[in-house]
């Protein structure tokens, strides 16, 4: 049996999704609001979606490209979101709380990456 734990990044990316697709649905309807919503809701999720893909990567360097792909995701929501929140739109929803959980995730990519990059002049990745 697999050990699962509690703050499992597969979990927090895909409750990260969530997230913003939450807050994407508290915007306003207005041309901002959609556009900014749509983008949210595009960038926020894929990050989990392109984690998933590299857990099946072909190769090391598969694996890192798939990473990379996922962190730009993330950099382009924590911007979505620092734009969000710089309208002062009135929604029910804390983005700084949203915010600090993209940096981390951010910084947890960066340090895979490094690590995987460091690793892939070392060992073949396991089958």
């Amino acid at each position: 049996m697999e050990t699962r734990y509690k703050f499992d990044l597969e979990d927090r990316l895909i409750q990260f999704a969530v997230c913003c697709i939450q807050t994407a649905e508290k915007l306003p309807r207005t041309f901002a609001g959609n556009h900014l919503g749509g983008q949210l809701t595009r960038s926020g999720s894929a990050p989990a979606l392109h984690y998933g893909e590299a857990q099946s990567a072909e190769s090391r360097t598969d694996f890192i490209h798939k990473m990379k792909v996922a962190l730009k995701e993330l950099r382009e929501t924590r911007n979505c979101l620092a734009i969000i929140e710089k309208l002062n739109w009135e929604i029910p929803i804390n983005l700084s709380t949203i915010r600090q959980e993209c940096t981390e995730l951010v910084f947890i990519f960066l340090k895979s990456i490094d690590t995987a990059k460091k690793n892939n002049t070392r060992k073949p990745l396991p089958s």
